[in-house]
């Protein structure tokens, strides 16, 4: 784990967009433990410091073991504020004990009540949609999956790439089914997708859309903001990858696409809760969403946000309205269906 402190400095970021500065009279410090590892997340924290006077002294971890130390350091933990990606994972940190809920204006205002918690304990700033590829070659849009639950038919054995059941985005999809499907027809369906399979689970989200460009399987599910950086890539060959599959949101015609979170909350004991109730409102401003959108091809959580060109060029799209909360309780049984159903 890293240990950093930022430094602030005029930063700009693409496409033109500069973050307007406001002088503060406020200063302070806060305590950032971050399971998010992008490096344009720099710009991001550098802009709140040079806009408040707030130094941020940030830890970097893996999102199980940063959670783990939360808890271990107990209420002597210098935590302001956790930021992890997926909603399974910052929920898992409020059942245990390590949140507190914020009352804050700003954060309903902003933030849809599908993608908070219901105790206003953690909070979406940034969004992604788990969404269906299909090579262009071998598929066309009409015949394409149109649902999750049409990754079942038989039609499309041998044909699917999708990342290991162990991994925490494919718990989340299959916790969402869960509480669309019930028990019954999600175990039918998890077997069958697991039958369907053209090769054992394996690599990341980019390596199921490469598989998919490559011929190596004819259907892909992965986040959309893997697929709009290949767009947006400097390499000609990801922006090759990307021009050889289309892009499916799902179930269009019921209960819409399955959107899941990066999210932020403050911890139960932060020293500095004021700056990181401050900091969470940060996200969700205009200026931050923006940049959510420009620097890592994520959507924005908040409506009216400007999109890149790439992110604007998969159209909008009905997300499903089910509260993150409710798939990421589902988690572990997600994963005890996905066991059963040998989907490795």
């Amino acid at each position: 784990m890293k240990r950093r402190a930022l430094v602030t400095t005029g930063l700009a970021f693409g496409a033109g967009v500069f973050i307007a500065r406001r002088s503060y009279a406020q200063g302070g410090t806060l305590n950032l433990y971050s399971a998010r590892h992008y490096n344009t997340d720099e710009a991001l924290y550098g802009n709140f410091a040079d806009l408040t006077g707030i130094k941020i002294n940030r830890v970097d971890a893996e999102p199980d073991p940063l959670v783990q130390r939360l808890k271990a350091e107990g209420d002597k933990s210098p935590c302001d504020v956790l930021i992890t990606t997926d909603a399974g994972r910052i929920e898992r940190a409020r059942e245990m004990g390590l949140l507190q809920s914020v009352n804050s204006a700003v954060l309903a205002k902003a933030v849809p009540a599908h993608l908070r918690d219901p105790d206003n304990s953690w909070f979406g700033f940034s969004k992604r949609a788990r969404v269906i590829f299909y090579n262009k070659e071998k598929v066309t849009a009409a015949d394409a999956p149109k649902t999750y639950e049409d990754l079942a038919d038989a039609k499309w054995k041998g044909k699917i790439l999708i990342r290991p059941s162990g991994h925490i985005y494919n718990q989340s999809l299959v916790g969402s089914i869960l509480a669309a499907d019930g028990l019954e027809k999600t175990e039918a369906w998890a077997k069958a997708v697991a039958g369907n399979l053209a090769r054992p689970p394996r690599g990341g989200d980019t390596d199921q859309i490469k598989g998919v460009a490559a011929g190596q399987a004819e259907i892909a599910v992965a986040n959309t903001y893997y697929y709009v950086n290949l767009l947006r890539s400097k390499k000609p060959e990801d922006r090759e990858v990307a021009a050889k599959v289309g892009v499916v949101f799902p179930n269009q015609a019921n209960r819409g696409t399955h959107v899941n979170i990066s999210g932020g909350a403050v911890a139960k004991h932060a020293p500095n809760k004021e700056a990181a109730v401050k900091f969470l409102e940060y996200l969700v401003s205009p200026q931050a969403q923006r940049y959510f959108a420009e620097g890592n091809s994520e959507f924005p959580v908040v409506a009216g946000v400007e999109l890149s060109p790439e992110l604007k060029s998969l159209g909008t799209f009905k997300e499903d309205q089910l509260n993150a909360r409710v798939f990421a309780q589902n988690n572990a049984e997600a994963l005890k269906i996905m066991d059963r159903a040998g989907w490795k």
